[in-house]
């Protein structure tokens, strides 16, 4: 029998390099052979519907290491060794198989030495279809293939999962991505893409200093305690809390109802009055004179502005007069089971009551460009979008997830080039694979979790998961590491990044 690195399905069984890897394949599952030794598994349902879990086989004795959704916003790291052990919502499959080989050496008479390879599973889009990967307690390997829309059907997938072998694990991953980017056409490698220059500088984000209630006197004492200090940061991210929002669930004196912060919209592209003076002798009139100021007297070379994916976590508030040309539309989030399988969050949970003001899809380079040419005009130099997943439970009446997220990508995409120079865009809450395999220009992504400076705990996990998810994110965008404090133990997580050389910026107020 020869023996070929190809996949293959031979008397019900998954065969990789003449080894099975998954056994009692079912009938209808398809393998179609891709180009240098890979392929893709499909498969095929009697019904036409939006959500198809199909079942690859049985999968068991091989360690792995899986990358999965434990909430809608992120990935981290799993383990294990059967099927069992696989989560919802796993969006790469690392098998790691050994095998005897024996040595032809005429002085050789020990045992066969043994040697190991690795399997990769992932997971992709295929046309309007977005899969990802889930075990089940009988050790079955599946895939799930969902539109996001009820009116978006389809009854074969024949390429929503990637497979691939090779010896060294790093490398695999990157060839598989790149041919990945080839086949499919929607994203690009990260060699093949222009890297923001801010990544050579040090920095500091506004957001554990401030949270939403950043402003530009905070941010000026903050810049001056670090220019005392002998360490003044060369880019500023200010963060959530410089937009004009409302909130419609919010009485003035009333006690907060838990979840409708998240229902705050955004009433127009310009900064809010913290930003803002009229007073005659005020040392900042306004967001331009305000950047200008601390561009000139603290060095920075780069600025960037936070916003949603949707303009704010709310979305735009339809009655303003200013998003009004944008179509926007009051609309509820649908959640898949997935995500709600795994951990739930409060965000979509509170907006699925509250809604999300979404602006008309064909309008939405309209919105991110004058918002865009609004902020460079001012002085910005570029942008953090946020709550990126989240356009995934809007695609319900819009043509489905993946549809709607490329829209919007797009167009975002598309914006920032126009309006700013170097390609600086960080894309953040981004970890589903709608967004992954979507980013075509699209060159920093944040790795992981927030950076909980709190909870001192979390560091270690916070760590072990970005360093893991860049396995698959590092090769599409370069990883954000989130941020570091100076003081106590947390140095140790600055140090962490240094020495793997992911850019870098302190988050508190010194």
């Amino acid at each position: 029998m020869t023996i070929t690195a190809a996949p293959c399905v031979n008397d019900g069984c998954l065969m990789v390099r003449g080894k099975v890897v998954l056994t009692h394949v079912p009938t209808n599952i398809i393998l179609s052979p891709g180009i240098s030794g890979a392929a893709f598994l499909g498969s095929t349902s009697p019904i036409s519907t939006s959500r198809h879990v199909f079942t690859l086989g049985i999968l068991e004795g091989y360690k792995h290491l899986c990358l999965y959704r434990f909430k809608i916003w992120w990935m981290i790291p799993g383990y294990g060794k059967s099927g069992s052990e696989i989560p919802l919502e796993t969006q790469l499959l690392l098998l790691e198989i050994k095998e005897e080989s024996i040595v032809e050496d005429d002085d050789s008479s020990g045992p066969p030495t043994p040697t190991t390879f690795y399997v990769l599973f992932l997971p992709v889009l295929d046309g309007d279809f977005r899969t990802s990967l889930q075990g089940t307690p009988a050790n079955e390997l599946q895939f799930c293939a969902e539109s996001g829309d009820a009116n978006v059907q389809n009854s074969q997938i024949l390429e929503p999962v990637f497979i691939n072998s090779g010896d060294n694990p790093f490398e695999l991953i990157k060839n598989s991505i790149k041919i990945l980017e080839k086949h499919k056409g929607t994203f690009r490698h990260i060699e093949n893409k222009k890297i923001p220059a801010h990544l050579d500088w040090f920095g500091w984000c506004t957001w554990d200093a401030f949270y939403t209630e950043v402003n530009s006197q905070g941010i000026k004492e903050g810049l001056q305690s670090f220019s005392d200090g002998g360490c003044s940061p060369r880019y500023l991210i200010i963060d959530d809390g410089w937009q004009d929002t409302v909130n419609e669930f919010q009485k003035e004196g009333e006690p907060l109802i838990e979840g409708t912060q998240f229902a705050t919209r955004l009433v127009d592209i310009k900064e809010n009055s913290k930003f803002k003076s009229s007073e005659s002798d005020a040392w900042c009139n306004n967001l331009h004179e305000f950047i200008n100021m601390i561009k000139g007297k603290y060095g920075l070379k780069y600025v960037y502005v936070w916003h949603a994916l949707t303009g704010y976590w709310g979305g735009v508030l339809p009655s303003s007069e200013t998003m009004k040309k944008y179509n926007p539309k009051i609309v509820y989030p649908i959640q898949s089971p997935g995500n709600i399988g795994n951990l739930r969050d409060i965000i979509p949970d509170s907006l699925e009551k509250y809604g999300v003001g979404i602006i008309d899809p064909q309008k939405i380079f309209d919105f991110y460009n004058d918002l865009h040419s609004y902020l460079s005009s001012n002085g910005v130099d570029g942008v953090k979008v946020d709550a990126q997943n989240f356009i995934e439970t809007l695609g319900s009446g819009f043509g489905g997830r993946v549809l709607l997220t490329r829209r919007y990508q797009q167009a975002l995409e598309q914006s920032t080039s126009r309006n700013f120079k170097d390609n600086n865009l960080i894309c953040c809450m981004s970890h589903n694979s709608d967004s992954i395999y979507s980013w075509k220009t699209s060159a920093v992504a944040r790795a992981s979790e927030d950076f909980m400076p709190r909870e001192p705990t979390f560091q270690t996990l916070h760590i072990a998961s970005v360093a893991f998810n860049s396995l698959l994110l590092g090769e599409i965008v370069v990883p954000d590491w989130d941020m570091f404090h100076k003081t106590s133990s947390r140095l140790s997580h600055g140090t962490t990044q240094l020495l793997v050389f992911f850019f870098l910026f302190i988050a508190e107020q010194t």
